[in-house]
């Protein structure tokens, strides 16, 4: 591995800051409180695209948990950024389609930052630059 610039030691330091923050604040100020409360919420839960309240329920929390923790490490970033920019796209999309803009302006405030993810990846102050993971389209470096 070649010395960073200052550049891209700047930009490793930036995309470390949006893994934590967009990881940390879906997973904190949304998916944590769906998992305390779980047995209540997953029987109500919205049914947006037709595969059950509970079924729906648990893909949400996959994405808000597991997801935006593996985000938060830099684990699989680019895969793991693919369920919540999903999520987000059903949420803002979809589920509240009809609904005034400040209502789904969220879904696309958290979505923008894990779609970002999806193509940057994790930085090297990742996981996933620590144990080398490469994608295919970047083999070359």
């Amino acid at each position: 591995m070649t010395p960073a610039t200052r550049s891209e030691t700047a930009s490793s330091i930036g995309l470390l800051v949006l893994r934590l923050g967009a990881g940390g604040l879906l997973l904190y100020g949304h998916g944590w409180a769906k998992i305390m409360d779980a047995a209540a919420r997953a029987p109500t839960f919205a049914n947006p695209i037709g595969l059950g309240s509970v079924p729906s329920f648990w893909l949400v929390v996959f994405a808000e948990v597991v997801c935006s923790a593996l985000v938060m490490l830099g684990f699989l970033t680019r895969l793991s950024s693919v369920p919540p920019v999903l999520f987000f796209c059903v949420a803002g999309f979809i589920q509240h389609a009809h609904d005034p803009w400040g209502r789904r302006e969220l879904a696309f405030i958290y979505g923008v930052p894990f779609l970002a993810l999806v193509f940057l990846g994790g930085g090297r102050y990742s996981l996933d630059a620590a144990l080398g993971t490469r994608w295919p389209w970047r083999r070359g470096k």
